[in-house]
């Protein structure tokens, strides 16, 4: 395979290396020196700096801004914002308004995108469903209304949801919808709706939705969104085939841009400390078992990075292949969130006390790792995923 990135993509990487070179990620907010949150807000300072540099606007069309880069240029960015525990919701923005570009009305992306692109107004996904377990699509019903969906529902752990000014909600619209002519027995009639997923875009103070602050092993804000007969304009909600999907997949991909990032920095570290602290008058680093589980993590950080470019290459070429994109997905996302979780132990292991020191960025990292690993679905979840497509599209 020929993983060689473009000029442009290499162009994306270089700026964002710029950007994120000033965060200092001893200076993060740790979540073991408090009981609440760390922070109210995002790094608002930092958030200007990525719209200055167009990088908010990677994936938009020239129209609305933006570069008209792909995935795998996200996917870059993003691994450079991970080595610094960058804490920008530059994923979560990105992934809704490229969802809006690629499957929204033509109002919606005339009126949200510009801005967006420009920082003005920040975005997030609702991606995690009522309890982080089950589906995002089937935690919230949608009907519709007139010229209005009405939502219904509970979003776990929306990312950064204090600090966005509108989520972007998956959504069920049930059998028994508007328009249904199901019976009373509640089996759908011959001609109902099927059920199917929209996206709803819902302002953070919206009537009808309610948050209520849930704390993440890093120690930022989630928001867990409560919705209630939420009416959402028609021209707000995406109804699309495969919008849902393409954006999830996207999501996941880019959370495996995070831990390449994460895990590729505290590789780095623990080749730094094993280099410089000695036993025995040697450096430990020289010692064989230190060694060989630091080679161990190399493999698990190369098998990441081979994994992540194969599935953000199909996201973003739309290739065809034995089994579709989102079995490329779910490999890179076992192998993030196994291997993100092993580089961070041995980092620990490796490191001895000095790991746990609140004075030294490691037991940030090692935090932020585990929200990495959980999100969007541990390894099993994926492992799950992937069974399921390799029985529906058996080989010839």
């Amino acid at each position: 395979m020929d993983f060689t990135f473009t000029e442009e993509q290499q162009a994306a990487a270089e700026a964002a290396k710029g950007v994120f070179a000033p965060v200092a990620p001893d200076a993060v907010p740790s979540p073991s020196r408090t009981s609440g949150a760390v922070a109210e807000d995002f790094d608002r300072a930092l958030w200007a700096r990525l719209a200055d540099t167009d990088l908010l606007s990677l994936l938009l069309a020239g129209e609305s801004g933006g570069a008209g880069l792909d995935a795998v240029a996200l996917c870059l960015v993003l691994r450079e914002s991970a080595e610094v525990l960058a804490r920008v919701p530059l994923l979560e923005h990105s992934a809704a308004a490229a969802a809006v570009q690629a499957y929204g009305t033509k109002e919606l992306a005339a009126d949200l995108l510009p801005r967006a692109g420009r920082g003005e107004t920040v975005l997030t996904v609702a991606a995690h469903g009522r309890t982080g377990h089950d589906p995002a699509e089937l935690a919230v019903t949608a009907r519709r209304d007139g010229d209005t969906w009405v939502l219904d529902g509970v979003q776990t752990a929306v990312a950064w949801a204090y600090g966005a000014d509108a989520i972007l909600v998956p959504a069920h619209t049930g059998a028994g919808g508007a328009g249904s002519t199901g019976g009373t027995d509640g089996t759908e009639s011959p001609g109902a709706p099927a059920d199917r997923c929209v996206l709803a875009l819902v302002p953070r103070e919206h009537e009808g939705a309610v948050l209520a602050e849930q704390i993440s092993t890093t120690g930022e804000r989630l928001g867990e969104l409560r919705l209630e007969n939420a009416r959402v304009p028609a021209h707000h909600v995406i109804e699309a085939d495969g919008a849902w999907e393409w954006l999830r997949e996207l999501l996941t991909t880019g959370t495996c841009a995070l831990a390449l990032g994460l895990g590729s920095r505290v590789l780095r570290m623990t080749a730094d400390y094993t280099g410089k602290r000695e036993q025995f008058g040697h450096p430990i680093a020289t010692f064989q078992a230190v060694a060989v589980q630091a080679a161990d993590r190399y493999i698990d950080l190369s098998a990441m990075e081979a994994t992540l470019w194969q599935a953000a290459w199909r996201i973003s070429s739309g290739a065809p292949g034995a089994l579709p994109a989102a079995a490329d997905v779910a490999v890179a996302k076992i192998w993030a969130a196994e291997g993100v979780r092993r580089v961070v132990q041995t980092a620990q292991h490796l490191h001895g006390g000095f790991g746990a020191d609140t004075d030294y960025p490691l037991h940030r990292y090692h935090a932020w790792a585990k929200h990495l690993e959980l999100a969007l679905g541990p390894a099993a979840a994926h492992e799950e995923a992937l069974g399921d497509l390799l029985a529906a599209h058996p080989p010839n």
